[in-house]
């Protein structure tokens, strides 16, 4: 895939596929198309006891697209926990592309000042296609994923794509659903006139809270 461009990309998405790398150093692309995907039911966010402290009391000061590189930088980063990463440099200049095209969000938490978790995906109409998150300080990937399903209801998406379905984001609500059922959902949302920015609510806990609409969960 030598010639991919953002627009083949923005393609790409809406026929629901996606590219992903070998590792950071495979510097080719291929798509993929999971036979399930994973998705987060914008009313089915899963909030446990710990999560909704942690936004209550402002672990985090959260912001929107203020430092897409860095997020991206930090989702691709190893940790002790993540020996290996797809995200290399094609993946990277791509979706900073996109993210200057106004096409490609991220959501960042810090602490102290410092970034300490995030993360980023593509938006087209109604959709969010979340690519991917990070997190050096406990429940910041979790606390920007909460303030993304505010976010999203807010303004009118009806489809969080989390690609696949892992533990993680299994304990967050993730489902999986076959590719036939997800492509009935996805392709009428596409041209939705879905508002990334409308929530500007992000220092208001209670508002946050309420927007991503959690059930009652224990945890």
């Amino acid at each position: 895939m030598s010639s991919i461009t953002p627009q083949i990309l923005l393609r790409a998405y809406a026929a629901g596929i996606f590219p992903m790398a070998e590792s950071a150093e495979d510097n080719a692309l291929y798509w993929v198309e999971p036979e399930e995907r994973g998705v987060i039911p914008l009313d089915g966010l899963k909030v446990s006891h710990s999560l909704r402290k942690a936004v209550r009391h402002k672990e985090f000061e959260v912001s929107v697209d203020r430092d897409f590189v860095a997020v991206i930088a930090g989702c691709a980063a190893r940790t002790p926990d993540r020996r290996s990463t797809w995200i290399n440099a094609r993946i990277k200049a791509l979706y900073t592309q996109l993210h200057r095209m106004g096409c490609c969000h991220s959501i960042e938490c810090r602490k102290d000042g410092e970034l300490v978790g995030g993360l980023y995906g593509v938006r087209i109409g109604g959709v969010f296609f979340g690519e991917s998150m990070f997190s050096r300080a406990t429940d910041a990937s979790k606390v920007a994923l909460v303030h993304l399903v505010a976010r999203l209801n807010r303004g009118g998406f009806g489809l969080l794509d989390a690609q696949f379905v892992n533990p993680h984001l299994e304990r967050l609500g993730a489902i999986a659903v076959p590719r036939a059922d997800y492509h009935k959902v996805m392709e009428p949302l596409l041209e939705r006139n879905a508002d990334f920015f409308t929530f500007k609510q992000d220092d208001d806990p209670e508002a946050v809270l309420a927007w991503a609409n959690p059930p009652q969960s224990s945890g």
